[in-house]
């Protein structure tokens, strides 16, 4: 029997082509908050369909034009139409170029990497769209900060 997780295919809880449009916005969300605000990636996400939210690790809460230009910068990647497609490699390619933190130790050699366009690539098992003019308009509906624990969570909807 092979307990080795398969990377290859999405993960069942993602196989949702419903939420194909959410989950590559989050993809592209990471990467503006990458750019934005120099951290990494989201450290929770919750992603539906008609609504998701993310979590990010934060000096400081950001400001209403911090958040404008979040939406602007994401909607200006979304509007450029970009494909989306997917590559495999093994994970030996993979490290030094992508977080390798959250993969299970028993997770095969080969994973799997989602592109979109020239603009992010990370390791990722769920199902996307497979061109970012699929996805609408972002739109961040609600926002808060715990200053505590540094964390901006975000509530956000796709239009």
């Amino acid at each position: 029997m092979n307990t080795e997780i398969e990377l290859n295919q999405p993960s069942p809880k993602f196989q949702d082509a419903a939420i194909a449009p959410m989950h590559t916005a989050e993809h592209i969300i990471n990467q503006t908050m990458i750019r934005l605000f120099g951290c990494g990636r989201s450290i929770s996400a919750h992603i539906e369909r008609k609504k998701s939210k993310l979590d990010y690790h934060l000096e400081s809460c950001p400001s209403a034009a911090d958040i404008e230009k979040l939406e602007n910068m994401v909607n200006e990647v979304i509007a450029r139409h970009l494909p989306v497609t997917t590559e495999y490699i093994t994970q030996e390619e993979a490290q030094g170029r992508f977080d390798m933190e959250r993969l299970p130790a028993n997770a095969s050699d080969t994973v799997r990497i989602v592109k979109v366009g020239d603009y992010d690539e990370c390791l990722c098992i769920g199902t996307h769209v497979a061109n970012t003019s699929e996805i609408g308009t972002f739109k961040i509906i609600s926002q808060d900060w715990d200053e505590a624990a540094r964390r901006w969570r975000i509530r956000f909807k796709l239009l």
